[in-house]
Parts: C-alpha cells; sequence; structure tokens
C-alpha cells in the first residue's frame, strides 16, 4: 500500500458514537465515509491511517480489510476447485487463499481476534482457530516454516469479523485498543473508557468553549478528555506503539513527519474542574493529570457535589458562575452494593445540586439505572442511548435555567 494510493479502512467503535466518529473522519480528510454498525468505513492514503490512529478519539481501532466473502447461507452450497465444502471448511479455504507473504513473513508471530454475529458460525474461538490454521498451513506449503501464534505481544493483529453471513479479514493498524492512549498511571472501580468518555464529550459539542465541570470524576478520564479536546492535543501522543509500525510498508518518515506534528493544537483560556468526594479518587486524578501533561488546565478537589461552590469565570467579559458551562456526571450505576433507596437519593442531590449550584449550565449524565435517573427531577432536553461496557446506558442532556420551564 503507497501513501498516494487510497483504499479503505474500517474504523470501529461503541454503539451510538458513529456519528461523532463519522464527523472526525470527515474532519481529518476521510473520503467515503459511511456509517455502519458501531463503525464507520471510509477511504484515505497511509498517511491518512497513521492519522486516524494517532488522532480518532472515538474510535476503538482503525481495520484494514484485505478479503470480504459471502459465506454458505440455506439452500447454497460453496465449492472450491469443484468441490462441495462444509462452511468451516470455506472458511479455511477463504483465508488460506490469501497471499500472506504481503502482509507477514514466515517468522512473524501473529494473534487473531475474531468477532461473530452469525447463524452459521457461532462461536468466534472456533473460527479464530480456522484461520489460524489456514495461516500455518498457508506457511508450511509456501515456505516449508511456521509462523508462531502469540497472544500477548504478537508482530501482526489480524481480525476476523462475520456478520449477516459476510466474512471479512482485516489487518488490525491500531493493536491494542484505542482507548488505551497511555496516560493512564492510577485508576479506581470501573473507570470510564477513554473513547466513551471522548465521544460523550464530541457528543455534547465540547471544544473548549466555557468552563468545564466533572463533580463526580473518579480517576479523571473525562477532564483529562475534555482538556486533551480542548487543547486539540492528539490521543494518540502517549503511546509507546501503533501495529502499523510492524507492517513490511512502514513508512517511518512520513510517521514521524505526521506524529511530531504539533501545529494543530490550540490555546484554552478556560478552566476544567474535577471533583469527587472520595480522597483516594482525586489522588488517582491528580496522578493522571500529571501523566497526561494537562495538569494547567485541570483543577481537582475533594468535596461532594451538594457542597460544590461553582468558580467565577476568570476570563475577562465572560459571565459570572456557570453561565455557559459544561458539566458532564458519570454517577455510581448501583450495579454492585448500593441499594435502589441509596442511588434513588443519590441521583435526587444530583438534581437538586444542578438546578441550585450550576444555573445557566448545560449538563449531560450517562447511567444504567433508569429508576435513579427518573430521581433526578429535571426533564431531558436530549436523550441517547449509550452502551458502557456491557450495559446499555441512557446519555441524557439537560438545560439547566433559572424559574419553571413554562416561564422560560
Amino acid at each position: 500500500m503507497s501513501e498516494k494510493n487510497s483504499f479503505r479502512m474500517v474504523a470501529k467503535t461503541f454503539k451510538g458514537l458513529e456519528p461523532v466518529l463519522a464527523q472526525e473522519l470527515t474532519e481529518l480528510g476521510a473520503d467515503e465515509v459511511q456509517i455502519e454498525r458501531r463503525a464507520v468505513s471510509f477511504s484515505g492514503d497511509k498517511a491518512l491511517m497513521y492519522r486516524a490512529n494517532l488522532c480518532l478519539r472515538s474510535a476503538l481501532r482503525v481495520l484494514v480489510p484485505i478479503r470480504s466473502e459471502r459465506l454458505k447461507v440455506k439452500g447454497e452450497r460453496r465449492e472450491v476447485k469443484g468441490e462441495r465444502l462444509k462452511p468451516e471448511d470455506w472458511l479455511y479455504e477463504v483465508a488460506k487463499s490469501i497471499d500472506w507473504s504481503r502482509y507477514m513473513g514466515a517468522e512473524t508471530s501473529f494473534a487473531i481476534d475474531a468477532t461473530v454475529y452469525s447463524e452459521t458460525f457461532r462461536n468466534s474461538r472456533f473460527v479464530t482457530y480456522r484461520v489460524k490454521d489456514a495461516i500455518v498451513d498457508w506457511w508450511k506449503e509456501k515456505a516449508g516454516k511456521r509462523p508462531n501464534v502469540s497472544v500477548s505481544e504478537p508482530e501482526l493483529f489480524i481480525n476476523v469479523h462475520i456478520a449477516n453471513e459476510t466474512l471479512t479479514i482485516s489487518l488490525d493498524s491500531s493493536g491494542e485498543s484505542l482507548h488505551k492512549r497511555g496516560y493512564r498511571v492510577a485508576t479506581t472501580e470501573a473507570p470510564i473508557n477513554e473513547v466513551l468518555a471522548a465521544g460523550m464529550l464530541l457528543t455534547a459539542g465540547w471544544k473548549g468553549q466555557s468552563d468545564f465541570y466533572d463533580p463526580m470524576c473518579g480517576s479523571g478520564t473525562i477532564p483529562i478528555e475534555a482538556a486533551l479536546i480542548a487543547r486539540n492535543i492528539a490521543p494518540g501522543v502517549f503511546r509507546k506503539s501503533f501495529a502499523f509500525e510492524k507492517w513490511p510498508d512502514f513508512d517511518e518518515e512520513l510517521w514521524s513527519e505526521i506524529y511530531n506534528d504539533d501545529s494543530h493544537e490550540r490555546e484554552f483560556t478556560h478552566k476544567i474542574y474535577g471533583s469527587d468526594a472520595s480522597f483516594y479518587a482525586v489522588q488517582q486524578a491528580q496522578k493522571n493529570v500529571k501523566s497526561a501533561g494537562v495538569a494547567k488546565d485541570v483543577e481537582l478537589h475533594q468535596i461532594r457535589m451538594e457542597e460544590l461552590k461553582v468558580e467565577r469565570s476568570k476570563v475577562k467579559g465572560e459571565s459570572e458562575g456557570a453561565e455557559g458551562a459544561l458539566v458532564m456526571i458519570n454517577p455510581p450505576y448501583g450495579e454492585r452494593l448500593a441499594s435502589n433507596k441509596d442511588m434513588e437519593e443519590l441521583y435526587g442531590k444530583i438534581g437538586t445540586a444542578l438546578k441550585h449550584r450550576f444555573t445557566g449550565a448545560t449538563a449531560w449524565i450517562i447511567s444504567s439505572n433508569d429508576a435513579a435517573m427518573k430521581c433526578i427531577g429535571l426533564k431531558p432536553a436530549k436523550k441517547m442511548q449509550l452502551l458502557n461496557g456491557e450495559l446499555d446506558c441512557q446519555f441524557n442532556k439537560y438545560e439547566l435555567f433559572q424559574g419553571k420551564r413554562k416561564e422560560r
């Protein structure tokens, strides 16, 4: 693949974040951007693939498809060289028909990740084994050697996706999931995924245009992602490596030019405030904020939300208090030990604090606890469905104003 030649790619993401990922790709200069299920497909050259890995905030990984075939369906039998094949043998033959010397050597270690949504194939591990066998057998026949399968540190990441009876085999240019930014050095229980946090911020329209508050910041993921967006710092700059750096056609000079280009970074004249009732959480957040290099933009405090005093804007000419500010909260969902009563009481306090302490701001809250969300006592201006891990969540927007809605 030459950097002058355009080819198709697929960026994977979480359910509900496809539109913001499509917007990110468009802004990066991608062509033929098309929204798919938990993914966005697009066209671009090698330089765009490098930038996508470095700069995309709402993508989990960037794949380069190298073979797509329709699998056996009811009433059909696939044939290879005149022989009728079972679905698992058809899968093997498709994988074996690829010229693997274009992407790896006989000594290259590799790993396969399989995702399956199919009536024909129900076991992703079985799919992984069949494709692995095909690659190993291809090399044994062509070179008399057997490449190694490595789960921990492979040199080549291969993605296998089966959906609606269509098989797609791709090279994974990212390697480790892109949510692993590289700045997290400390954690708390169940921290929010970095890609989800960034996707929520982009959905809310955050670009650093106001003060920002996260009154339940945990280990600081949302404030850090908010600071990176405000400064337009690429989230991938903290990572040690990407999978494409081990590809045979890796262009080190091109990658160095892209990686070291900080011309798009910008000034941020507001402030990001993170707070939490837990002293331990704030300690962990401070470590992560420092690691991400955004300590001058993020101010952290240990305080309960109902006791929080909104800072007056430090920018000359700006409105005082929370006017125009953005608030984002990822409260406990009560999935572990907390009772429904405790959760409802907590969410009630959140609603009260928002109404009385953040007048003039816009708030966004994510939670899987539908009953507790109703206890906030504010009418959402917008509702979205997002997935946090395996949990279906509401992501609601609230416009915080004085007086009654009817009067407004």
